[in-house]
């Protein structure tokens, strides 16, 4: 009896010896800033000085009561969210469907399309920035088409789709290869009995195909809703939140008051809404879309 007892106390003292290291880093990483960052979302503080003021709530109160940016910005990023989860979604899933069947170039087609999401956005919103600036510009001179020689960077709509199909073309890749899996794991004696039975090739895609992609669309969601609400580094090298403000998200407006105006406490209490809009948008969207996912 002894004996197993004192089995048990070595077993979960070496059980606590490898835990803890990581609940150390754990802690030091992420527990301990958010802890911090409660303390400074309820304090006046620039940043340098040793002794923060203390406000309570009243961070919060301006926030909702008196920031026309952060209303604005938060209305820029629902829009781009609702069109890029849509939008990068539907796209996937077509490329997807496409690039599962036999080809010969399928291939040099699918790393043609992921290539892009390897490289990072604020890279990718240099080069486009070059594209709309520079190459649309010699593009409207040598073919005369107007559409080259629209400002798509200096008007508020226009950036604004600027911002969303930049976004699209770098990431569209990762959720196509997330569809392709979820393709290849359908059952293919599912669609050869729904071929049997007369089904075209536009209902089999809806009633089995779809269905059965519910895990993947849940995965390729998730993550298009947490990117797109956390929209920064594409704003900051495309268009800088310009023009006069029009394209800043709530990313880009926290990075703005808090590096830029040195309001850090005020910063980091719109940080502190962000995470939890974040927390409880993507906790919704998780528990609805699992009710419907279907196992293959």
């Amino acid at each position: 009896m002894f004996k197993n007892l004192g089995r048990k106390w070595s077993d979960k003292l070496e059980f606590g010896i490898f835990t803890l290291p990581v609940l150390i880093c754990i802690a030091v990483a992420f527990y301990i800033p958010f802890a911090m960052t409660i303390r400074y979302s309820m304090t006046k503080w620039n940043g340098i000085s040793k002794s923060p003021k203390f406000i309570g709530l009243d961070n919060f109160k301006q926030i909702f009561m008196g920031d026309s940016n952060f209303t604005d910005a938060a209305w820029f990023t629902v829009k781009y969210a609702v069109l890029y989860i849509l939008i990068v979604n539907v796209l996937a899933i077509g490329l997807a469907v496409i690039l599962d069947m036999k080809l010969k170039s399928t291939t040099w087609l699918r790393t043609s399309f992921f290539i892009p999401y390897i490289l990072s956005l604020v890279i990718v919103g240099f080069i486009w920035k070059f594209i709309f600036m520079q190459g649309f510009e010699s593009l409207g001179a040598s073919t005369g088409w107007g559409i080259f020689k629209l400002s798509w960077l200096g008007e508020p709509g226009l950036a604004f789709l600027s911002i969303l199909g930049v976004s699209v073309w770098q990431s569209i890749g990762f959720y196509m290869v997330i569809y392709i899996a979820g393709l290849q794991s359908v059952p293919e004696d599912l669609k050869e009995a729904a071929t049997v039975d007369g089904a075209g090739p536009v209902r089999r895609f809806a009633s089995i195909t779809l269905p059965l992609l519910a895990p993947s669309i849940t995965i390729s969601v998730f993550m298009a809703l947490t990117n797109s609400i956390k929209v920064f580094d594409v704003i900051l090298s495309l268009t800088g939140g310009g023009p006069g403000g029009t394209t800043y998200s709530v990313a880009y407006d926290i990075y703005r008051d808090t590096f830029q105006n040195n309001l850090y406490g005020y910063g980091t209490a719109k940080a502190l809404i962000l995470f939890v809009a974040v927390l409880a948008i993507t906790l919704l969207q998780l528990t609805l879309f699992k009710r419907r996912e279907i196992e293959a």
